[in-house]
């Protein structure tokens, strides 16, 4: 890699980090390429971003960033998957490491929060943004389709008395 594509890929990754909402650090040591490709298709599937740069270019693309305490993180053979939606990357890393043990979770960031491994996987147990929008409108719904209910209850009752009547008759 030259010298003009290096200042590139860090100002790259620099203007990344600035506006990202969450990235994850693992290590990858000894995945094969198929695996990676797997993980790289399932980040992208949904929406996130996985990147493999070397580390002394990832600490320098770190520097001037909320996130810039994670650069003890990028030591060997490091990844580094970032997206938008707080939940997403975590979730996926932390699924992929509990099937892949040289897929290792080693920390991330959050905003200027910084997490450790631990946190990270606390984080991939949150319910993803969508999950979180529909409980939202179920909640936002419920009381409008109970009330519904309620105004629709004396109706219901007045129309199985005039049935049980007029069915009555009938029998008898």
């Amino acid at each position: 890699m030259e010298r003009a594509e290096k200042k590139e890929l860090v100002a790259t990754l620099n203007q990344v980090f600035k506006t990202t909402g969450v990235i994850v650090v693992a290590h990858n040591k000894g995945l094969t390429v198929n695996q990676v490709n797997d993980l790289r298709n399932k980040m992208a599937q949904a929406g996130v971003t996985v990147k493999v740069a070397k580390n002394r270019l990832a600490k320098l693309a770190l520097n001037g960033t909320d996130a810039a305490g994670i650069t003890g993180l990028f030591t060997g053979p490091t990844m580094v998957a970032y997206g938008t939606d707080p939940v997403t990357a975590p979730k996926i890393a932390a699924t992929f490491a509990k099937t892949n043990e040289k897929f290792v979770v080693l920390g991330g960031a959050l905003g200027k929060t910084i997490l450790d491994a631990n946190a990270v996987k606390a984080l991939a147990e949150l319910p993803s943004l969508d999950q979180l929008r529909g409980k939202l409108i179920g909640l936002i719904q419920a009381p409008a389709t109970r009330i519904a209910g309620v105004l629709a209850a004396p109706g219901g009752q007045v129309a199985r008395v005039i049935n049980a009547y007029a069915t009555k008759d009938q029998a008898a």
